[in-house]
């Protein structure tokens, strides 16, 4: 599917498991999905300001940006993150993430809000380290499963007809209204 539509770049049609001769969380496709790596663009969220988060009213002081290889996320806490995968989703298709269990089993958790039709951007992810320890995650490493649900027909009225407000996403995106 991501061949013939293009709909993931940079592509890899293989499941890759080491990189510098050094075991790694996969990433690239896999039987019925692709696993996505996670970008060196971390957003990690602080309670150094004491502010509330509010999703009508995000204030960016709640976080602390880095660009790093391995993030640390605190205990009991939260980081946003990008996918180095661009993702560009067909008119007829819907795709749900899931996270690996690599992570899950740390208690790491990956969320991700299902990528409509004709969605297209780096795809935003948010790491849950539920917890009571100091967490890790791996830039460029396997973060999470995209799993693609192709429809009968296309949608009726997609993302972009709708002008949805974080399409084409570059950046790690904040909450907006």
């Amino acid at each position: 599917m991501s061949t013939k539509y293009n709909m993931i770049s940079p592509f890899i049609p293989e499941q890759v498991k080491i990189q510098h001769d050094q075991p790694i969380i996969s990433y690239g496709l896999s039987s019925y999905g692709y696993d996505a790596r996670v970008s060196k663009e971390f957003k990690i969220f602080t309670n150094l300001n004491s502010t509330i988060v509010d999703p009508k009213n995000f204030d960016h002081h709640n976080l602390v940006s880095k660009e790093t290889e391995v993030c640390i996320i605190p205990p009991n806490s939260f980081a946003l993150a990008r996918t180095v995968e661009y993702f560009k989703i067909p008119r007829d298709v819907l795709v749900i993430c899931v996270g690996k269990s690599t992570y899950a089993r740390c208690g790491i958790i990956v969320n991700v809000t299902p990528l409509e039709p004709e969605w297209e951007g780096y795809v935003t992810l948010e790491f849950s380290n539920t917890t009571p320890l100091p967490a890790k995650i791996y830039a460029n490493e396997g973060a999470c499963q995209f799993l693609f649900l192709s429809g009968d027909q296309e949608c009726t009225v997609s993302y972009a007809d709708r002008n949805g407000k974080y399409m084409n996403q570059t950046n790690v995106t904040l909450p907006k209204l």
